[in-house]
């Protein structure tokens, strides 16, 4: 499956708001989709890339070897999804905002999963 068509799956999961595929290197977006006045996706992708370097650079300063699968942060109504991509070797994430009273997390958790295995970057 191509971006367009990736991201256009992710936007099925139920209560999500908008999705980035972003660039780890450079934090800009591959492409997004939904989004809106109070979800600026581009902003959301460059600043969830520095969430990204911080939980490396942890990782690193622990001597953990070990990867990131998904970083969760809740929010009081969304829930927001990071999903590095294991074929890009992390240099991609996926980024998902969820309404919260709209979602189940663990749907959404497992479709991004079944997504990013059918994903062709």
């Amino acid at each position: 499956m191509n971006i367009e068509t990736a991201l256009k799956e992710v936007m099925t999961v139920d209560g999500a708001i908008g999705v980035a595929l972003v660039d780890y290197d450079s934090g800009m977006s591959l492409g997004t989709l939904g989004g809106g006045p109070g979800l600026d996706l581009e902003l959301a992708a460059a600043g969830n890339t520095e969430v990204v370097r911080a939980k490396m650079r942890t990782l690193a300063s622990l001597d953990m070897h070990d990867t990131i699968e998904d970083i969760l942060i809740t929010l009081g109504r969304q829930y927001h999804l990071i999903r590095p991509l294991s074929s890009s070797k992390g240099a991609l994430f996926l980024y998902v905002a969820l309404d919260r009273s709209r979602s189940n997390l663990a749907l959404a958790r497992h479709s991004l999963k079944r997504i990013e295995n059918g994903l062709e970057v």
